[in-house]
């Protein structure tokens, strides 16, 4: 099974009777589902349908899902509101008269606002309710080019992390083999500061400076974190290969990468090891940039 990306987009339309229609549906990344449907009267009734159908195929991402109606023949008609065009007509006689004007004029009358209206043609409810079956359809059509886009774009996101963890691996390797690790090469800068600080001054105790050398010697020891970061490896490409919804544990993961190699700097005590953490670090940034871009 393949990760999905949480980023795509899909479109299908369709036709019913008079109705015209196209659904559109965009995801992006989200820390969760969040689901924004716009869905104009008369096809509302079906918006809790639509809300199920998209929620049981996607697990992640914020999914704007978009409802579009056209309609043929369905020219707005003019209706006159008789009993407010006689109230009008009436008040503006009087005010006429009293004024000594002219009487108000039809056309006068009728440029009023609320005299005239435009009225909507009629719903026909059966061709409604066929409309709906056919908007859902299409919903299910725009449903799987969606879920297609996302695997799609998931197939090429994982070649990338699992790029990334290759880089990651090889690094791991190399600070493991760092010579500055080797045990001659830790003796011997102990040896030099040891004799250092003897050089500085008098009066230290030489056993008990080379006992606080080792203990320094032992925390600076970065065994147990290229040991962490090899099982990291090894739990994300076994993550990665099952697919289906593991953006967040693999978010988990590259947080633990970030830890590990946090520490492998902090614990570095030479030049050249410092620099391979630092690279160690740029790999896991960009792995977890990808990472966060899977469902």
């Amino acid at each position: 099974m393949a990760a999905n990306s949480m980023t795509g987009f899909a479109r299908a339309s369709g036709s019913s009777g008079a109705w015209r229609w196209a659904f559109e549906l965009k995801s992006v990344n989200a820390k969760g589902l969040d689901l924004r449907l716009r869905m104009p009267q008369p096809f509302d009734r079906v918006e809790a349908e639509a809300r199920g159908r998209i929620g049981k195929a996607l697990t992640r991402g914020t999914c704007f899902a978009t409802l579009t109606l056209q309609r043929e023949g369905s020219a707005s008609a003019p209706r006159i509101d008789e009993t407010a065009l006689a109230a009008l007509a009436a008040a503006a006689r009087a005010a006429a008269l009293r004024a000594g004007l002219a009487p108000p004029t039809m056309d006068g009358l009728l440029a009023v606002r609320g005299v005239v209206e435009a009225s909507e043609a009629e719903d026909d409810e059966p061709a409604v309710a066929a409309a709906c079956a056919g908007v859902l359809t299409s919903l299910d059509e725009a449903i799987a080019a969606l879920s297609a886009a996302r695997r799609t774009e998931g197939e090429a996101l994982t070649a990338v992390l699992f790029e990334r963890l290759d880089a990651i691996e090889a690094l791991t390797r190399v600070a493991d083999a760092n010579p500055a690790r080797k045990p001659e090469a830790v003796r011997a800068r102990l040896a030099e500061s040891v004799a250092a600080l003897m050089a500085a001054g008098r009066g230290f105790d030489e056993a008990r400076l080379h006992q606080e050398a080792i203990l320094l010697a032992s925390r600076a020891d970065i065994r147990e974190e290229l040991d962490r970061l090899t099982t990291h490896v090894a739990a994300a490409r076994t993550l990665i290969a099952e697919g289906g919804a593991i953006g967040r544990r693999l978010d988990f993961l590259a947080q633990e990468f970030s830890r590990e190699a946090s520490t492998l700097c902090a614990k570095a005590n030479d030049v050249s090891l410092t620099a391979q953490g630092l690279e160690l670090r740029a790999q896991i940034e960009q792995f977890r940039e990808q990472a966060q871009n899977i469902e």
